[in-house]
């Protein structure tokens, strides 16, 4: 059986997202404007030596890339020693029972709202961290508190200094664009990312908002924010394919620092080459960032399933993966549990 994890569009899976936590402390409207019941704490939460057991699993299985989000990773205590656990994956050949095939490939990312990593990026990297995203969606203070909920611009904005100083680069922003919202700072984001040499990824707004209040007029397209752009810092296509990646991406044509990536996946559906697999905070298994079903990893690995076992209910699981997402179809269902669950 090849070393690879295939769905049944012959799509390889190369990337786990990993959700740590379904809590946070920001209130993001196109999120959890409202926050919700908070999932159980230790009956349901995954332990970090089982996330540490799934992830070694998963990259005996070719994964490539591992990112932690949530809800907000950085409230689950000591995610730096959970980080240790996984990035023992990039340096040793072998961990807990198997042999890692090509172990300096795998990529490990944490995806943050910064709002304590001013005080923590220096421990994250010491860790074995490669990578940190962090969310921005206002450079103006009182629009980041209608959006976010929070008072916290200030503590964001030096989170991204002392990521840069811990060594992360390129450090990576994500920004959901949403009209009537934000819109009009994109330009301003643009020369946020070429003054200081920030990989700034501009996302559409997708339905999964704990409020169920996404309506298509709010979405600002991918091509309307590169026009936007374009129009004041004109912009080059890095590459011409895309490959497996979520976003285009394009550097500035006056040769100025930073990286502009472009997520558009209501306008430019990219389903066809996603390489991605999720596991909830409690042990889910989700095939889509949309899907209408989970299949529960948590309880085959506490029922005493051995390698061969849960191995094969991961392939199984994978086969499952939908071809595509159906958020432009008539009939679209958005998913009962909202990002902060499902993780990014």
């Amino acid at each position: 059986m090849e070393n690879v994890l295939r769905d049944a569009h012959n799509r390889i899976i190369r990337d786990l997202r990993v959700s740590l936590t379904d809590r946070c402390n920001f209130r993001c409207f196109y999120c959890l404007p409202n926050g919700e019941p908070p999932l159980a704490r230790k009956d349901t939460i995954l332990t970090f030596e089982e996330i540490a057991e799934i992830c070694e699993i998963f990259v005996s299985l070719g994964i490539e890339k591992i990112r932690l989000t949530g809800g907000e990773p950085l409230l689950r205590r000591d995610v730096e020693k959970l980080i240790e656990k996984i990035a023992l994956l990039k340096v040793s050949g072998e961990y807990l029972k198997s042999q890692i095939p090509n172990p300096k490939s795998i990529d490990l990312a944490l995806t943050t709202n910064g709002f304590s990593l001013k005080e923590r990026a220096e421990d994250l990297k010491k860790a074995g961290l490669d990578r940190v995203t962090i969310s921005l969606d206002s450079l103006k203070r009182e629009n980041f508190q209608r959006i976010t909920g929070v008072d916290k611009l200030g503590e964001v904005l030096e989170a991204i200094k002392a990521a840069q100083q811990a060594g992360f680069a390129p450090v990576k922003i994500n920004a959901v664009i949403v009209r009537g919202y934000n819109e009009t700072e994109v330009v301003e984001f643009a020369r946020f990312a070429r003054e200081n040499d920030l990989s700034f990824r501009f996302i559409e707004f997708m339905p999964l908002d704990s409020g169920h209040e996404w309506r298509r007029e709010m979405v600002v397209s991918g091509r309307e924010i590169r026009d936007r752009i374009n129009a004041s810092f004109p912009l080059k296509l890095k590459e011409t394919s895309r490959g497996s990646e979520t976003a285009w991406k394009y550097e500035f044509a006056d040769g100025a620092k930073g990286e502009i990536g472009i997520i558009a996946p209501v306008t430019e559906m990219f389903c066809g080459a996603c390489s991605r697999i999720r596991l909830t905070a409690d042990g889910q298994i989700r095939t889509c960032l949309f899907s209408t079903t989970e299949h529960n990893l948590r309880d085959v690995l506490r029922s005493g399933a051995n390698r061969e076992e849960i191995v094969e209910f991961i392939r199984q699981v994978v086969l499952k993966k939908e071809a595509r997402h159906h958020i432009n179809d008539a009939e679209f269902v958005q998913p009962t549990r909202t990002m902060s669950f499902i993780g990014g």
